[in-house]
């Protein structure tokens, strides 16, 4: 969409999952809206498009991760990552959100003022290297939680000694061949166990070299009561149903891993030792030391890692990294790992609104020292909301619950007449615990990068649960007018002379 002032009602930052999903509430719940996406990189898909490696794929159902208002059609139900991004681009193209998308446009800074009640943004255009400005009453931010342009590796010692190629999974080069090459792969996580059973299919050998164990769950990559119910009922009906089964199993499991953990654990262990048989080092390489759910849960279709490691072309290693060396790796045991290429997938680096500053009324937004409003908004920064899906579950059911709750706010809003919303703490608030925002989940990533988010509460709506079922009341059927939320029009209610919006 073409606008010559580059100014909107609603800017959404990030053209990826959660960004087209936003896109396609506004346009069916607030059709007047004038919209923009901007979108830092050259493509639509986020994450879909960025990760390129071997073996690509979702850690959660597509019944559950696709959007409410386009079924998931793909017989796989875990499904891999070309195949997601395909229907991401599908889903934009059949509401033609393309025309709205600004593409090689990065945020670099957003500043409320409250003379015009309006955001006003400084972005990167990556083409020519030239700033320009945007401005809008209302700022969507769905660019997601990590670092697009750098993943985590450790600083290993030795590093740059290895003859071969060290690759992160972030950066993977196109052009590497790593058949009949012995490959390491050091990782704990999806990412790991999803590049060993894909690169050992043509590689020599590869070694999963993992500093402790993760829990690793076997799932069928098709849904057997979804392929029924497909066959019998309108695709429409069939996925809501198909949806709902899957949201509460979901909920199932994540609450007996609260309330049993010692039982759930027993029986994940269970079924990888039905994988690997009696005889496999089960205790070693595939029982952590945290419950499950503690750190997300590894889902491996149709059980490919364990097909793998019994096939021989893969072995698991339990064991700390002393050093890299010319040839491959020296681990803390004395014992060594001889490497053709070695890849790092050991994490991601998270920042918080895609790394932007932020600032009110010039005045910079110190983001850790405010509060999540209900996990989409901070405490006393106005018409600014941000998607940070599941962790315990499928992302998009809670960036489609926050989508919702934008559009129901925007229009609420122009019911009311006024230009602005803020959370504020109330008399009642001031005392609250303080807690982090992803508390009880403590993988490396989120350790590493919580002091970057805002604080949650004990109570609502400054907590963020992690529980759709307790989301959908308090988003979706909650009122917007909850006496935390504060509706005005500032420039009016001030007196004040609208100015120019300023850059951070």
């Amino acid at each position: 969409m073409e606008n010559s002032d580059n100014h909107f009602d609603v800017v959404i930052v990030g053209a990826g999952l959660s960004g087209i999903g936003a896109a396609r509430l506004l346009l069916d719940k607030c059709p007047t809206k004038a919209f923009a996406i901007l979108e830092a990189r050259d493509s639509i898909g986020g994450t879909w498009d960025l990760f390129r490696y071997p073996g690509v794929r979702s850690d959660s159902d597509m019944y559950t991760m696709g959007y409410d208002s386009k079924p998931w059609l793909n017989p796989k139900a875990i499904a891999d990552g070309p195949s997601i991004l395909a229907y991401v681009k599908e889903a934009a193209a059949e509401r033609g959100i393309g025309e709205h998308i600004y593409f090689g446009h990065k945020v670099r800074s957003a500043n409320w003022s409250s003379g015009r009640s309006g955001w006003a943004l400084t972005v990167h255009r990556t083409k020519d290297g030239e700033a320009v400005q945007f401005s809008c009453n209302f700022l969507y931010m769905c660019s997601g939680y990590y670092n697009c342009d750098e993943g985590y590796t450790p600083d290993f010692d030795g590093l740059d000694e290895f003859q071969g190629p060290v690759i992160h999974p972030q950066k993977w080069p196109e052009e590497l061949d790593f058949s009949g090459k012995k490959v390491v792969v050091v990782g704990s996580g999806a990412t790991a166990m999803t590049l060993v059973p894909a690169m050992a299919e043509t590689a020599a050998h590869v070694t999963l070299l993992q500093r402790s164990p993760t829990y690793v769950v076997s799932m069928p990559s098709r849904d057997a009561i979804a392929e029924v119910l497909k066959k019998y009922l309108p695709e429409s009906l069939a996925y809501k149903i198909i949806r709902w089964k899957n949201v509460q199993f979901q909920r199932h499991v994540y609450h007996q891993t609260r309330v049993n953990p010692q039982k759930v654990t027993q029986k994940l262990l269970s079924l990888v030792r039905k994988h690997l048989g009696p005889n496999y080092d089960i205790n070693t390489h595939f029982t952590p030391k945290y419950n499950p759910w503690d750190q997300r849960l590894c889902l491996v279709p149709d059980g490919d890692l364990f097909k793998a490691i019994t096939s021989g072309k893969a072995t698991m290693v339990t064991d700390g990294v002393e050093r890299f060396t010319s040839s491959g790796v020296q681990l803390r045991s004395g014992t060594a790992i001889d490497a053709d290429i070695i890849v790092t997938a050991t994490g991601l680096n998270l920042v918080l609104l895609g790394g932007a500053e932020f600032s009110v009324d010039g005045e910079r937004v110190q983001f850790p020292e405010t509060w999540s409003y209900k996990g989409m908004m901070f405490s006393g920064v106005p018409n600014l909301v941000y998607t940070l899906g599941y962790i315990n579950a499928s992302w998009t059911l809670r960036s489609e619950l926050v989508a919702e709750y934008v559009c129901r706010l925007l229009n609420r809003m122009d019911e009311m007449i006024v230009s602005c919303c803020t959370p504020r703490l109330r008399e009642e608030d001031v005392a609250m615990n303080t807690h982090p925002l992803t508390e009880y989940f403590s993988p490396g990533y989120i350790r590493r990068g919580a002091h970057l988010f805002p604080l949650q509460a004990d109570n609502d709506p400054w907590r963020n649960t992690q529980n759709y079922a307790s989301d959908k009341k308090v988003i979706r059927h909650s009122p917007v007018e909850d006496g935390v939320l504060d509706f005005g029009n500032p420039s009016v209610d001030s007196g004040t002379v609208e100015p120019e919006l300023v850059e951070v």
